[in-house]
């Protein structure tokens, strides 16, 4: 069991960048998606055939998929960003202030392509990806201010090793 960090919960991102991390991150995959798909279907005739094949249950469990498979390794990547993180200044972390492993990374985005109404289930409290996960979405640059003060004001009176 983790133990929970006042200060990973005091800088949780707010509702408002939590849309918009969603909504950036959601265009920036359909922009990737269909690029590679324009791509395998400019370069490869059997892929041609395969699309125009597809029924729409395997289109929507090939997106799912993909954007399983797009999430967890953009957030494995770049240690907890996406690009809507990046752009909005958010990152993921565990509850207990550490970062994620790939396994963490892995039952996160899971969740939130599989549950459908994952989606939007962060404008609760927190979403079931970060509730099911340990992880947190908070506001890096607060946090780091917060954790360095904190650091500061307990190492002082330490003895300094010269």
């Amino acid at each position: 069991m983790r133990k929970h960090l006042r200060i990973v919960e005091d800088h949780r991102a707010d509702k408002g960048l939590r849309i918009a991390n969603y909504f950036i991150d959601l265009i920036i995959f359909y922009i990737v998606y269909f690029v590679i798909i324009g791509i395998l279907l400019a370069i490869s005739p059997s892929f041609n055939g395969f699309v125009s094949n597809m029924s729409t249950i395997t289109d929507r469990l090939l997106l799912i998929v993909s954007y399983i498979l797009y999430s967890f390794l953009i957030e494995t990547l770049t240690g907890g960003q996406s690009i809507g993180k990046l752009i909005t200044g958010t990152k993921v972390i565990m509850i207990d202030g550490t970062k994620p492993t790939v396994g963490n990374f892995f039952v996160r985005n899971c969740i939130r392509g599989i549950i459908i109404i994952d989606q939007l289930s962060f404008l609760g409290d927190n979403g079931f990806h970060d509730n099911w996960s340990d992880t947190r979405v908070i506001k890096v640059k607060n946090y780091i201010a917060e954790k360095q003060a904190k650091d500061d004001i307990n190492s002082l009176g330490a003895k300094e090793n010269l």
